[in-house]
């Protein structure tokens, strides 16, 4: 049996304050014999403050989220609290050319970085703060074979399904998740990007079969309001522990193996696909296709 523990919290700038956050997290989910514990994207440094073309989105603002090198205090600092425990946590990873920053995640524990991912698809104008990444990989770790993806990814069915495709158990998808930036909810459980949110996370897992640990930001910070909904979802898309819209931290204990093999002794999505017919999946569209999509 795996435990597996998924965070809701809030991360700004104040590097102090996360390691304090971090270390409180790490705290519970050793009292509460989670093995694998998910932090959101961010959670070093936190996240940029509003979305769009404006505020500190552009590249020469100075309330940009820290640049942070795999092999720098920060992450040793990481390391040095959560010990032999195994986590996925996100940060603002600086590029070894010194310049190119990159929206970034990594399952690690106490001695070793098991992998690292960098954010594939950007929404709402981050490109002007960070490059993107360009593929997805799966990490074989303590706690199973691990895929890493962040935020707005999770909208993309490829990108979860190239993970499962290599083998993925469990799929870590860490967002600053905020709610709608027009029309928003005055029951932020009841807004329609907390749902998007929420349906995702169900969806990806189904699709796949795997299971997927959902961690997301909450509260505030700058003009964004976080809708937190922390999770696990087992492989038939069921939230077995959710957080809701508050800080926490929800558990669940999950049988892997013993899952995948009841799952998917009858109908097993991976080996059912037609790969023969998706070729139009993996067409680059035209640019005057893009706008025809884009207006429709």
């Amino acid at each position: 049996m795996t435990t597996i523990g998924s965070v809701a919290a809030n991360f700004g700038r104040d590097l102090e304050e996360n390691y304090r956050t971090i270390a409180h997290y790490t705290e519970i989910a050793r009292e509460r014999g989670v093995d694998f514990l998910v932090f959101p994207e961010a959670a070093i440094g936190g996240y940029l403050s509003s979305l769009g073309n404006h505020g500190d989105t552009a590249p020469t603002s100075r309330s940009l989220p820290p640049a942070i090198r795999l092999d720098g205090p920060e992450i040793a600092r990481v390391q040095e609290i959560i010990g032999d425990l195994v986590v996925a946590i996100g940060f603002c990873e600086l590029d070894d050319d010194g310049v190119s920053r990159y929206n970034a995640a990594a399952v690690l524990d106490g001695s070793r970085v098991y992998g690292t991912y960098r954010k594939v698809h950007q929404p709402l104008g981050e490109n002007m703060s960070y490059a993107s990444g360009g593929d997805y990989r799966v990490f074989d770790t303590p706690v199973g074979r691990v895929g890493l993806q962040i935020c707005y990814d999770k909208a993309f069915p490829e990108a979860a399904r190239v993970m499962a495709l290599q083998g993925a158990e469990i799929i870590a998808s860490l967002s600053a998740w905020p709610a709608a930036r027009t029309a928003t909810a005055a029951n932020l459980q009841e807004d329609r990007w907390t749902y998007r949110f929420n349906l995702f996370d169900s969806a990806r897992a189904l699709d796949n079969q795997v299971f997927w640990v959902a961690s997301n930001q909450a509260g505030t910070f700058g003009s964004l309001r976080y809708v937190g909904n922390a999770k696990i979802v087992d492989p038939g898309g069921n939230v077995l522990a959710t957080t809701t819209l508050d800080e926490g931290l929800a558990v669940a204990e999950v049988d892997v193996a013993g899952t995948f093999a009841a799952m998917r002794a009858g109908m097993f999505h991976l080996r059912d696909r037609r790969p023969d017919v998706y070729g139009s999946l993996v067409e680059v569209s035209d640019p005057a296709e893009e706008r025809t999509l884009a207006s429709a």
